[in-house]
């Protein structure tokens, strides 16, 4: 290019286009795809999974038996017919607590077994100066995520209030005294007569970020793994001869070694296998010996984070070697602007809009996430997520590899072999377009 200064290539409008279309679309998507996700959780939440647990005895009043929890739970259910924001699952207080272990409810509302004899009583102490105020529990699961936990939280603190208020109309009416005549503790006892508390159903330890350092740890293994194929990727083209290195002001160029597309990808892929048992031990060493996340299962651990990098790594290395350059932008949409949002970790997947609960069925940051948060916080339980994380990975392997492999096949059965960038070709002068 004698004769031209370097800068005069800004004067291309090709070059401003080019970029601009790119740069400007990678910007608008990041945006959509990231705060479309989260703008309004309230709004398009959807069965978000919540226990209702009746394990009141009941009681006998006037020879009948009386069991207050049941119609409890009855007008909860039956006050949600008809909406559908929460899914109440009624169960017993065992399946409430495996169910909270494997991360599969969000919360749970408990009566408790002296719901009905200490409500009753009331009717009795209404005038008394000390009365035992029946309790409703309102149980919490911040291990699922903390979101998810705290709207769980609020519908069961609502229900809650709304029967203690329902069962306080109940009461009045069976005192057979008029409001007024009573004292006014007791016409506020009356008027809501369960107390409402909080508890915590699956306690971490202090090092699990409340809840949030599964879903950290598994995005780390996906960055690493798509960063790294980048790195390997332009390794293994150098290596080939296909491209210069640039280290700083020092160029290097090795020989040319011609090789398939097929056989590149193979190379790179192998690279990755075996680099990722590196990378996975590395990320570990760095969270739990260099942080102190609190983790268990550490083989487990270990294994799921080797594995985990290797098909993030192998998957964009696939894109990377289907789409060329532009396959880094792919695999950042994949990989990143469609797979956080979708991870089920700061909002609870029940309350994204329905196109992005469709993604989070199948987005890899989601299905490691879960399964890491079934080693980190549910004892490694295979229907926690952890099963389902190694069947995913397992799939995206095997359909990156018919991708990549298939499609850069086709390349090379047509001819479309690759042309390397350097030459000892004098370079020829051009023009500014």
């Amino acid at each position: 290019m004698d004769g031209f200064h370097p800068f005069h290539v800004l004067r291309a409008r090709g070059l401003w286009i080019a970029n601009g279309a790119i740069a400007g679309v990678l910007a608008l998507l990041f945006a959509v795809l990231y705060l479309g996700a989260n703008v309004d959780p309230v709004g398009h939440l959807h069965k978000l999974p919540v226990g209702l647990v009746n394990a009141d005895k009941g009681a006998t009043v006037g020879g009948k038996q009386v069991n207050l929890g049941a119609q409890t739970t009855r007008s909860i259910t039956k006050s949600a017919a008809g909406g559908d924001k929460i899914d109440w699952k009624v169960m017993d207080e065992k399946e409430m607590k495996e169910e909270l272990g494997k991360g599969k409810l969000f919360g749970a509302l408990v009566v408790p077994e002296d719901f009905t004899s200490s409500t009753i009583a009331l009717t009795g102490n209404a005038a008394g100066n000390n009365p035992v105020r029946p309790t409703l529990t309102v149980v919490t699961n911040q291990s699922a995520g903390s979101l998810g936990s705290n709207l769980a939280r609020a519908a069961a603190t609502e229900a809650a209030e709304d029967a203690s208020r329902e069962v306080g109309r109940e009461l009045t009416a069976q005192t057979g005294a008029e409001p007024k005549k009573l004292p006014s503790a007791a016409r506020f006892l009356l008027a809501d007569p369960a107390a409402v508390t909080v508890e915590d159903g699956h306690p971490l330890d202090s090092h699990s970020g409340l809840g949030l350092t599964a879903f950290y740890y598994a995005l780390v293994l996906v960055v690493v793994g798509m960063l790294s194929a980048n790195v390997i990727s332009g390794q293994v083209d150098h290596a080939l001869g296909y491209t210069h290195n640039d280290m700083g002001p020092i160029r290097l160029h090795r020989p040319l070694i011609r090789a398939t597309r097929v056989q590149t990808l193979a190379i790179s892929g192998t690279l990755m296998a075996g680099l990722s048992l590196l990378m996975g031990t590395l990320v570990m060493v760095g969270a739990v010996g260099v942080i102190g996340m609190d983790a268990s299962h550490l083989p487990l651990l270990w294994l799921y984070s080797v594995c985990a990098i290797a098909v993030v790594g192998i998957g964009a290395l696939t894109l990377l070697a289907v789409f060329g350059t532009p396959g880094m932008l792919v695999a950042a949409l994949v990989f990143i602007a469609m797979a956080v949002p979708t991870a089920g970790a700061t909002t609870p997947i029940q309350a994204l809009p329905g196109f992005y609960r469709f993604l989070a069925q199948f987005e890899p940051l989601g299905q490691i996430t879960g399964g890491v948060r079934s080693i980190l916080y549910y004892g490694a339980q295979g229907d926690a997520g952890l099963m389902r994380g190694w069947v995913m990975m397992a799939a995206g392997l095997a359909l990156a590899a018919l991708f990549g492999f298939g499609v850069t096949g086709w390349y090379d059965r047509r001819g479309l072999h690759r042309v390397p960038a350097a030459d000892d070709r004098p370079a020829q002068a051009a023009r500014p377009v």
